[in-house]
């Protein structure tokens, strides 16, 4: 159904870094760097047919995390959505809510960890077995 979640950040080298740590515990690689003809950088992780994007705010206002709005990231253990949230904090990201670890839904039990990047943008990392 996506092609594509893209955030926008006030600091897009800073939210490079953050995102290179994180996004490399999925083994996303390295983004492709994007300018658009504004001017404005941007700049896309591409892995297992998903594409994550960091951008300047085209519009030149401050960038926002959106209230309400989490954006979810598929992780293949326990152990990896631990490995995210723990390189997430360790690279300028916020621990919120509870802490990792497996909470009960109705779906049966799934790991979970939440942080916040940089600018704000609240993450989710989060594993099914």
């Amino acid at each position: 159904m996506f092609n594509h979640v893209m955030v926008g950040s006030s600091d897009v080298e800073r939210s490079k870094r953050f995102y290179d740590a994180v996004l490399g515990t999925l083994g996303a690689g390295a983004p492709a760097r994007n300018e658009a003809a504004s001017g404005h950088v941007r700049y896309f992780y591409r892995h297992n047919g998903n594409t994550f994007g960091i951008s300047q705010p085209i519009d030149d206002k401050p960038a926002t995390g959106a209230n309400g709005g989490t954006i979810g990231f598929k992780c293949g253990s326990a152990e990896q959505v631990k490995l995210f949230h723990d390189t997430a904090v360790a690279h300028g990201g916020t621990s919120i809510e509870e802490p990792p670890g497996p909470r009960q839904s109705q779906m049966g039990t799934i790991h979970l960890a939440y942080v916040r990047d940089p600018d704000g943008n609240k993450l989710c990392a989060i594993y099914r077995p």
